[in-house]
C-alpha cells in the first residue's frame, strides 16, 4: 500500500529547477518508492545495491552512464562516488533540468572517495519515515511547524486526534513505511533484520567495525540516552569502548541518519549557556526496540516515557521542515543554572520557544524559563507547550498549549 508523501511536491519543484536532485535518508524510509512514484516512463531506474551494476559504476563510470543515460534514477549513489564527476560533466554539457535523480543512505558530504559535491547543480533533500500527518493521510501543504496562532489554526483544521494509547503505539512501532502499512506485521523481526542490514551495509561501508556486538552495545547505550545532553565519556564507559571509538561510531550514526545532535543556542554574549548538544534518535520505534520495551503500554508507563515523547516531537518538527525542502532552524536552551527549554526555533530575527510535556493538564510554571529569552537577541516571539491536551488552549501571553496531534 502506497502512502502519499508530503515531500512529493518539493521533489517535483526541485527537479524543475536543478539538473540533479538527491534524496537522502535512512534505509527503508521510502526514498526510492517516492521517486519511482513521481518518475515518468522515460526515466530509467538502476540500483547500486546490485553487485554487478555497482561494480560497473565503480570500475567504468563512463560506460555506466552510457548504458544508463539520463533521465535516470540511481539508487544508493554512495556506493559509487566515482560517478559524480561524470554526472557533473553530463549536466554541464546538456544543460537540462531533472536529468539525474539520486538516492543515498549516507550523508552526502561524508561519502568516501570523490569529494565532488555538485555545488550549484544539485538539490539535496532529506527524508525520514512517515510523519504523523502522512500516517493519518491528512491534508498536506502546511507550512513547517512554528508555535504561532496563525500556523496552529491552519494545522488544526486537518489535525488527527491522538489518544495516549494511540500515540504510544505509534511511538513504539516507529515510522518506517513497512510497519505503518502493515507490510511487515512482526515489529521485532523488522527491527532485528533492519539492524543486520544496517551493520552489513552502511556501517561496514563507512568504517571498519571489528566487533559488531560492541557496536550494538554502543547503539543501545545511545538509545538509552535519547533526549539527553551528550556526554561522550559516560557513553564510552557504558558501551565499554574508548572515547575516540565512541566519537567515531557516533559520526557513523549521524552520517547514516540514525541520530540527530541538537545543538544548544548560544551567541557571543551568552557566556553562561552550555555548549553540549542533545542526542535524539530519529526513529522512536528503533529506539524503543534497542532499549527493549516489549509493548506500547510498558513504554508509556516506564522510565523513558517522557524522553521518548520528546524524541517523537523533535522528529516530527524536523520532518515538517525537511518535507518542505527547508532546513529546520532548531536548537535548545540550557544555562549553567540548569534552566532549560526543550526546543527553540529561530527565524526572522525571532526566537520561538517550545516545551514538551507528557501531561494532559498544562501548567504555567512549565514556561517560566521562557522569560530567560527576553534578555537575548533576537527577541522572544510566540511560544508553546506541546502536550497531551485535547485542544489548543491559551496558557499565557503569546504562549499556547498545543495538542501533540497538531505537529
Amino acid at each position: 500500500m502506497f502512502y502519499a508523501r508530503e515531500m512529493s511536491d518539493c521533489c517535483k519543484a526541485a527537479s524543475r529547477q536543478f539538473p540533479v536532485i538527491l534524496v537522502m535518508g535512512p534505509r527503508q524510509v521510502g526514498k526510492t518508492a517516492l521517486l519511482q512514484q513521481l518518475a515518468g516512463k522515460e526515466r530509467r531506474y538502476v540500483t547500486l545495491d546490485d553487485p554487478a551494476v555497482r561494480a560497473l559504476a565503480q570500475t567504468d563510470p563512463a560506460l555506466f552512464l552510457e548504458r544508463y543515460e539520463p533521465p535516470v534514477l540511481i539508487d544508493e549513489i554512495q556506493y559509487a562516488p566515482q560517478l559524480l564527476p561524470l554526472i557533473k560533466m553530463a549536466v554541464d554539457e546538456q544543460g537540462r533540468r531533472g536529468l539525474f535523480w539520486l538516492t543515498g543512505s549516507q550523508q552526502f558530504p561524508l561519502m568516501k572517495g570523490d569529494s565532488e559535491t555538485l555545488a550549484g547543480r544539485v538539490a539535496v533533500l532529506s527524508l525520514l519515515g512517515l510523519s504523523n500527518r502522512e500516517r493519518q493521510r491528512r491534508e498536506f501543504g502546511r507550512a513547517p511547524f512554528l508555535p504561532t496562532q496563525r500556523l496552529l489554526k491552519q494545522r488544526e483544521a486537518s489535525a488527527p486526534t491522538l489518544t495516549l494509547k494511540r500515540l504510544y503505539r505509534d511511538i513504539w512501532s516507529g515510522s518506517f513505511p513497512a510497519l505503518v502499512t502493515k507490510q511487515v506485521r512482526d515489529r521485532d523481526l523488522f527491527y532485528s533484520s533492519y539492524l543486520q542490514t544496517y551493520l552489513q551495509r552502511d556501517v561496514k561501508d563507512l568504517t571498519q567495525v571489528g566487533n559488531e556486538a560492541s557496536f550494538i552495545r554502543f547503539l543501545k547505550a545511545c538509545a538509552a540516552r535519547t533526549g539527553q545532553m551528550l556526554n561522550l565519556t559516560d557513553l564510552a564507559r557504558d558501551a565499554d569502548v574508548a572515547v575516540n571509538t565512541a566519537k567515531n561510531w557516533l559520526s557513523i550514526l549521524l552520517a547514516s541518519f540514525q541520530v540527530l545532535l541538537l545543538q544548544p543556542y548560544h551567541t557571543n554574549v551568552t557566556k553562561r549557556l552550555v555548549k553540549r548538544p542533545k542526542l535524539y534518535f530519529l526513529d522512536t520505534g528503533l529506539c524503543a526496540y534497542l532499549t527493549e520495551w516489549s509493548s506500547p503500554e510498558t513504554l508509556e508507563a516506564g522510565a523513558m516515557s517522557g524522553a521518548i515523547l520528546e524524541t517523537y516531537v523533535v522528529a516530527e518538527v524536523l520532518k515538517s521542515w525537511w518535507n518542505r525542502g527547508k532546513q529546520p532552524p532548531i536548537c535548545y536552551y540550557r544555562d549553567k543554572d540548569g534552566k532549560e527549554i526543550d526546543l527553540l526555533l529561530v527565524q526572522d530575527q525571532a526566537i520561538y520557544p517550545v516545551e514538551i510535556k507528557k501531561s494532559t493538564s498544562p501548567r504555567r510554571e512549565w514556561i517560566q524559563p521562557f522569560s530567560m529569552l527576553d534578555r537575548l537577541k533576537p527577541g522572544r516571539a510566540e511560544g508553546g507547550v506541546v502536550c497531551l491536551c485535547r485542544e489548543r488552549l491559551p496558557l499565557a501571553d503569546r504562549v499556547t498549549a498545543i495538542p501533540v496531534g497538531l505537529l
